[in-house]
């Protein structure tokens, strides 16, 4: 099976761990994707534009990363037809390496197709409903978000909260030693589209994280 992928080195690196050695996985340049089985787009969220790139392939299954908005209304915005077999799935850093691949469909009757593949690729779907932040992320995220709040408030510092969350919960990691490795940046655009999307107050950007965001995109742009 030929994997046509794009997206991050670091999400590049974690799907070619969940594909077996018999696949060939392809990181696309130049929007080739001629004889591609499957594309998969890691970073999609922040590029939803390339969709322009997908729509015209007929039949292909397309994957793409959808967490921080809704697919339907990505493929609405575009307002032009899409003839490619379009999928979202939770392609957070940290998130493709599991058993399941956390998945949403916009057309439900061509799942079969995707589990068709993913089966070869010895990946088993979980299919769930198409939302902001699917199922995972909200969970992990908000988990997050209140962790920065206990800081806030003076209650316990970072290090410590990791401490006690893993030894206390058996979490296999601390809530910022989670927010490092899922990335600062996508940790607050994730919770801020959550919240934009259902007015939850569980999901509001504790305002010491909102400001290390600010700062960290701020560095990144001098």
């Amino acid at each position: 099976m030929r994997i046509a992928a794009i997206g991050t080195p670091d999400r590049i690196k974690e799907l070619t761990k969940k594909v077996s050695s018999k696949h060939e996985l392809i990181e696309v340049k130049n929007n080739d994707f001629a004889n591609a089985d499957i594309v998969f787009d890691l970073n999609f969220d922040d590029f939803e534009h390339r969709l322009a790139n997908y729509a015209h392939l007929k039949g292909t299954v397309v994957v793409v990363s959808a967490i921080k908005q809704q697919l339907e209304q990505v493929v609405y915005d575009f307002g032009k037809p899409i003839h490619c077999q379009l999928f979202g799935i939770n392609a957070l850093p940290t998130f493709l390496d599991r058993e399941l691949a956390e998945m949403t469909s916009v057309q439900a009757d061509s799942r079969k197709e995707a589990e068709e593949i993913f089966k070869e690729l010895d990946w088993p779907i979980k299919w769930v409903e198409s939302r902001v932040g699917m199922v995972t992320p909200r969970v992990v995220l908000m988990i997050i978000n209140e962790a920065y709040y206990t800081v806030q408030e003076g209650t316990a510092a970072k290090e410590d909260i990791d401490i006690g969350m893993k030894l206390g919960t058996a979490y296999p990691k601390g809530p910022f030693e989670w927010a490092n490795e899922i990335g600062l940046k996508n940790v607050y655009e994730v919770l801020n589209a959550l919240y934009i999307d259902t007015h939850d107050e569980r999901y509001k950007v504790c305002p010491m994280l909102k400001t290390e965001y600010l700062q960290l995109v701020s560095s990144v742009s001098v």
